[in-house]
């Protein structure tokens, strides 16, 4: 379990650990591989997914949020369904957040990523944080990490539990279909006219959201969140909506442990996801999906110290996976 809760990572500091200017990209990366391992031409983090294809297609009004151009005609996509945590064959079964990355119009001149997870919460909100959370849960002798090192740096932070928790509170997830999937990060949209708003974007399940029993869980094959994906491939797109919720004066823009809560704020349907086919794996495997990479009319927050810090360490992964 302790390891599932990692695997919502990507980019944390025990008490006179990490210092900000020792957290560069190979640090972060390091530290994901110490707690993993390390696994040739594979990701250092969400290392098991499925490389997909497909197209949004945008609502009628969705350019008054923002000028990006994906949000004017409909675009092709490049996608990737993942688990978090940096080992490849990792247990469908498992309690961690999956992930969903989303390259729109992939071959055109305004390429834009979101890169989702199915919690609404990051568990870290600088880069000392994220060394100091993946530090503490190295493994000892035993294999295993040492439960006093993990209890001291939750103590100190306790903000880094609350991935965890939310997690452990959901059902073992059924497919990557029937997963809601959240930005983290809040952005800055920009329409034509010049208005902006702070917002968190999420991908919405048309199928619903899709959760198993502990006995359903226990009863299924490794391996099964492929076939079920393949399944519902052969039948049907697997369809999301794109949504924007609408930050208020009082949430924060550079916490990515923040949820902001949306019972109370203004949520914007901006358009169809449609998930038509898998691609090779190896197109996926040649790049990365970096948040950072957002068209004219989307921006991140500067106070935000996670997001930047992704662009760096998603390189240097990528060199290695390619070396």
């Amino acid at each position: 379990m302790m390891r599932s809760f990692v695997a919502l990572l990507l980019v944390g500091s025990l008490a006179g650990g990490v210092s900000a200017g020792e957290v560069t990209p190979e640090k972060l990366v390091d530290s994901l591989n110490g707690v993993f391992g390390k696994f040739p031409k594979t990701r250092a983090s969400h290392a098991k997914g499925v490389c997909v294809k497909g197209s949004f297609t945008p609502a009628s009004d969705a350019a008054s949020l923002s000028k990006a151009p994906f949000l004017a005609a409909p675009v092709p996509l490049l996608g990737r369904f993942s688990f978090g945590g940096g080992n490849p064959k990792a247990s469908d079964k498992q309690k961690s957040p999956r992930g969903l990355a989303v390259r729109f119009d992939p071959d055109g001149k305004a390429p834009t990523d979101f890169v989702l997870l199915s919690a609404p919460v990051f568990f870290a909100r600088t880069p000392e944080e994220v060394v100091g959370f993946l530090e503490a849960r190295y493994p000892g002798p035993d294999g295993k990490p040492d439960p006093a090192k993990v209890k001291a740096f939750s103590d100190a932070h306790p903000w880094t539990a609350k991935q965890g928790a939310w997690v452990a509170a959901k059902p073992v997830p059924a497919s990557y279909a029937g997963l809601t999937y959240y930005s983290i990060h809040a952005f800055q949209a920009t329409a034509a006219d010049g208005k902006s708003m702070a917002v968190k974007f999420k991908f919405e399940p048309v199928a619903g959201e899709l959760g198993l029993t502990d006995d359903e869980a226990k009863a299924k094959p490794d391996g099964f969140f492929t076939a079920d994906l393949d399944e519902r491939l052969k039948a049907a797109p697997v369809e999301f909506t794109l949504v924007a919720v609408v930050g208020t004066e009082a949430d924060p823009t550079g916490d990515p442990t923040a949820e902001w809560p949306e019972a109370d704020r203004k949520a914007i349907k901006l358009g169809r996801i449609s998930i038509s086919g898998r691609e090779d794996d190896a197109k996926c495997d040649a790049t990365t999906f970096d948040p950072n990479n957002l068209a004219d009319g989307l921006a991140g927050f500067p106070d935000d110290r996670i997001l930047p810090a992704r662009s760096g360490a998603y390189a240097v992964s990528l060199s290695r996976r390619s070396e």
